[in-house]
């Protein structure tokens, strides 16, 4: 089994920065990629930005320029990053980390991003 759990959300303001964690622990013994998803009300869910394996990166076209994901191992525990800069409201929804194993797929619980005035 696979844990996610993400951490960073909050409230900030248009034109801000935030910085989402995502520590995945269990048995990852590989994976094709991660990446973050977010889901906004009343729309579907979204892929951010990812980062396979290999370290190739991915980006939707409505953060690129922004957003950088990135990637750090450390005692079992693979850390996925997220920094927002230049934050805009529409970048507002429920963040969700996602590993794609070999044979799995896993979420995390999400996490809140409001980038209001």
């Amino acid at each position: 089994q696979v844990q996610l759990v993400e951490s960073g959300g909050g409230l900030v303001q248009p034109g801000g920065s935030l910085r989402l964690s995502c520590a995945a622990s269990g048995s990852i013994f590989s994976y094709k990629y991660m990446g973050w998803f977010r889901q906004a009300p009343g729309k579907q869910r979204e892929l951010v930005a990812a980062i396979t394996s290999g370290g190739s990166t991915n980006y939707a076209d409505s953060v690129k320029g922004r957003f950088t994901i990135s990637r750090d191992t450390a005692s079992n525990t693979v850390y996925l990053h997220l920094q927002m800069n230049s934050l805009k409201p529409e970048d507002t929804g429920v963040y969700y980390c996602n590993l794609e194993a070999i044979m799995s797929n896993y979420w995390g619980q999400g996490t809140q991003v409001t980038v209001s005035s």
